[in-house]
C-alpha cells in the first residue's frame, strides 16, 4: 500500500528537518507518495501570503500531513499559519506525547505522559477587542451593566473565552478512548473551575460526565496552577491529562520540558477527517542552513504519522531506532551531547543517516 502524505516544509530549519524525516520514513520501508508543500516567512516573502490556498486544498484530498516548524511572528505580522491549520480543517485534538528517552539530559526518569489539548475553542480563537477601539466601549459599556459590582476602565484590551459543551465532549472522549486503548490506567482533567465558573466550569462539567461512561478508568480533576507544581514534583503519578487550549499549550511544553524539552517533544493535530503530524518547536531560523538542529521531535512525529497509517511494526522499530541512537549518543546533534562534549556532536542529517543504519540493523 502506498500512503499519500502532504509534507509541508516550514521554514527556517523546516526544510532540512523535512528532508532527514522523509529520507528516515522511507528507509523504514513503508512506502509513501510525498506531496511537498510551502507554508509561513519563506512564501510569504516570495508571495505576500504565508498560507497559500493550495496548501489546505491539498491536505484536504490527501487527509494526512506531516508539518515541520513554521514561524509564528511575535506582537505582529500573520496570524499563526498553525492555528488556521487547526481551525479551518477543525484538527480539534493536540495530542503531545511526552516520553523519557535514556541518553537525554533530564532530572527525571521512565515519565510516559500523554497530553490531550482542545484545539479549537478558548482564547485562541482569537475574538478580541482592541483597546481605544468604538466596538470595545460598546463592550465595556454593556459589561458595565451587567457587571455593576465591577470597576471596568476604558483603557482594556479584550479576549473572549470561548468554551462548548461539544468541543469539550468530544476532547474528553478522545482521551478516554485513547486510555481504554492503550492500556492506561488513568485521565486528568486540568482547569480553573474554581474561578471561571461558567467556562471551565463547563468544562469540568462535561469531563465528569463522560468519565462515567468510562468506569474501567480513574478520573481526577485538578487545578491548572496545582497541576503545574505536582508535574515538577511528582510527574510519575499522572498518565493521560485532558486541558482547555490555553492551559493545553503551556501544560504540554512543561511536560516537555521534563523529558529534556521541545527537542524530543513530538506532536499531532487530529480531527474527524484531517490529521497533521508536527514537531512542536520552533523553526530555529538563527540556524537555517547550517545542519545542526536535533531532527528527534519530527522523527517521533512520523513515528505517529506511522500509527496512524496503520503502520504499527514499522512505528514500534523505528521508534526503538531513534532510542538506541539517542542513548549510544555517538551520533547526536549538540543538544544531545552531555555537557562539555558538544564538539564531538554530528549535525541533522548525520543523525538521520545513524537512524537509519541503526533501524536496518533491528529484525
Amino acid at each position: 500500500m502506498v500512503h499519500d502524505v502532504v509534507l509541508i516544509t516550514g521554514d527556517g530549519t523546516g526544510p532540512e528537518l523535512a528532508a532527514a524525516t522523509r529520507k528516515v520514513l522511507d528507509a523504514t520501508g513503508v512506502k509513501f507518495n510525498w506531496i511537498e508543500q510551502e507554508a509561513g516567512i519563506d512564501v510569504f516573502e516570495k508571495t505576500g501570503d504565508p498560507f497559500p490556498d493550495t496548501l489546505l486544498e491539498t491536505i484536504k484530498k490527501h487527509k494526512v500531513a506531516l508539518k515541520a516548524p513554521i514561524t509564528t511572528p511575535v506582537g505582529g505580522g500573520f496570524r499563526s499559519v498553525n492555528v488556521k491549520l487547526r481551525k479551518d480543517l477543525d484538527l480539534y485534538q493536540n495530542l503531545r506525547p511526552a516520553k523519557s528517552y535514556d541518553g537525554v539530559r533530564s532530572r527525571y526518569e521512565n515519565l510516559d505522559l500523554v497530553i490531550f489539548r482542545e484545539n479549537t475553542d478558548d482564547v485562541y480563537v482569537g475574538i478580541e477587542f482592541e483597546a481605544g477601539k468604538p466596538e470595545t466601549h460598546k463592550l465595556i459599556e454593556m459589561l458595565r451593566t451587567t457587571h455593576p459590582k465591577e470597576k471596568i476602565p476604558e483603557d482594556i484590551g479584550i479576549s473572549i473565552k470561548p468554551i462548548s459543551r461539544y468541543k469539550t465532549e468530544r476532547i474528553v472522549t478522545a482521551a478516554f478512548e485513547y486510555a481504554v486503548k492503550h492500556g492506561r490506567k488513568k485521565v486528568t482533567c486540568v482547569h480553573k473551575a474554581n474561578i471561571m465558573k461558567f467556562t471551565d466550569g463547563l468544562f469540568l462539567a462535561v469531563a465528569r460526565e463522560v468519565a462515567q461512561r468510562y468506569p474501567q478508568i480513574q478520573f481526577e480533576d485538578v487545578i491548572v496552577d496545582n497541576m503545574c507544581m505536582q508535574l515538577v514534583q511528582k510527574p510519575e503519578v499522572y498518565d493521560v491529562l485532558v486541558l482547555p487550549n490555553l492551559y493545553g499549550d503551556i501544560v504540554s511544553d512543561l511536560c516537555a520540558g521534563l523529558v529534556g524539552g521541545l527537542g524530543v517533544a513530538p506532536g499531532a493535530n487530529i480531527g474527524e477527517h484531517y490529521s497533521i503530524f508536527e514537531a512542536v518547536h520552533g523553526s530555529a531560523p538563527k540556524y537555517k542552513g547550517m545542519n545542526k538542529v536535533n531532527p528527534t521531535a519530527m522523527l517521533l512525529s512520523g513515528v505517529m504519522m506511522l500509527r496512524h497509517l496503520g503502520e504499527l511494526q514499522a512505528a514500534d522499530k523505528l521508534e526503538k531506532a531513534i532510542a538506541h541512537v539517542i542513548q549510544e549518543n555517538k551520533h547526536v546533534t549538540y543538544d544531545l551531547k552531555p555537557k562539555g562534549q558538544e564538539e564531538s556532536a554530528v549535525g541533522t542529517r548525520e543523525m538521520a543517516d545513524a537512524i537509519i543504519a541503526a533501524y536496518q540493523k533491528m529484525h
